[in-house]
């Protein structure tokens, strides 16, 4: 396989992005490196916030490492069911993760839960947890997105514009090429590549501004569980844009509507919603006064 990554309007070429190191002959893949590197930064970033609200970091560490465990698990579980065609002859392969297979909104909706009962089992304001916790979401996703760039997957359409990316097609998942990518196939040095939009690298830029956002913004809240909604929004209406971009999207079975544009332009209208609700509500008391 060729592993071999460009950039051309940007002058970049990487001649040898491999998918994994071997440590002892056993292949450790990149992409579980960057996830794991982006949940240890994201708990420090949490527990930094909850030492700056005065709550207990450590208390936060524990609740974070479980409910990443449960939010990997959901997102693996989300992908599944929305990819049971790729699964159903070969159970075995549902265990496989070292080719990638999670589904951040399967992993938001596991992780807000096993929140919710954290934050409830130690008697806790849920709204306070939340807020803390969703600080440290974005930045695992901003690593975690280059998971997807080792692994040459959630890339868009065809493009020509100023950050095209070039992948070997032998690289590449052959399903995932549109007609249109044929159509524009390019041969260099003998090796076919397809040119891309880098949605990857579009969504980690997003995912940046929505943390830069939450943290210019996480004193300035009006009630507790406020900041998760903001997340929420601002993620939602990223993603609705950019999962259009997409050739690896997961449809709604039986349509082709992808579940992820539905479920980001439901979850952004919904929490924009709730902020200003919530907000009006919480004004109320001292217009009174």
């Amino acid at each position: 396989m060729n592993y071999q990554i460009n950039f051309p309007h940007l002058g970049i070429y990487l001649e040898h992005v491999g998918k994994s190191i071997s440590v002892g002959g056993f292949a450790i893949a990149y992409y579980g490196i960057v996830i794991a590197v982006g949940m240890l930064l994201g708990i420090g970033l949490v527990c930094r916030r909850a030492k700056e609200t005065g709550q207990d970091p450590d208390s936060y560490v524990d609740i974070c490492v479980h409910t990443m465990i449960i939010g990997v698990i959901g997102a693996r579980i989300y992908y599944v069911i929305f990819s049971w065609s790729a699964y159903k002859d070969d159970l075995l392969s549902i265990l496989n993760l070292r080719q990638g297979g999670l589904a951040i909104y399967g992993g938001i909706i596991a992780g807000i839960a096993t929140l919710i009962a954290a934050a409830r089992r130690r008697k806790l304001p849920v709204g306070k947890v939340l807020d803390t916790c969703i600080i440290g979401l974005p930045l695992g996703q901003i690593l975690g997105r280059w998971g997807n760039f080792f692994n040459r997957e959630a890339f868009g359409a065809y493009t020509d514009g100023l950050f095209a990316m070039q992948l070997p097609v032998s690289a590449v998942r052959q399903h995932e090429i549109t007609e249109e990518m044929w159509a524009h196939l390019q041969n260099i040095g003998g090796v076919d590549f397809i040119q891309v939009h880098p949605t990857f690298l579009y969504e980690g830029m997003w995912n940046t501004c929505v943390l830069l956002f939450l943290l210019l913004v996480r004193n300035k809240t009006r009630f507790e569980g406020e900041l998760i909604l903001l997340y929420i929004a601002g993620y939602g209406i990223g993603r609705f844009f950019i999962e259009q971009l997409r050739t690896d999207q997961l449809l709604i079975p039986g349509t082709a509507v992808p579940v992820s544009m539905v479920l980001s332009g439901a979850a952004a209208v919904l929490s924009v919603l709730a902020v200003l609700l919530l907000r009006k509500r919480a004004e109320a008391p001292s217009k009174k006064e």
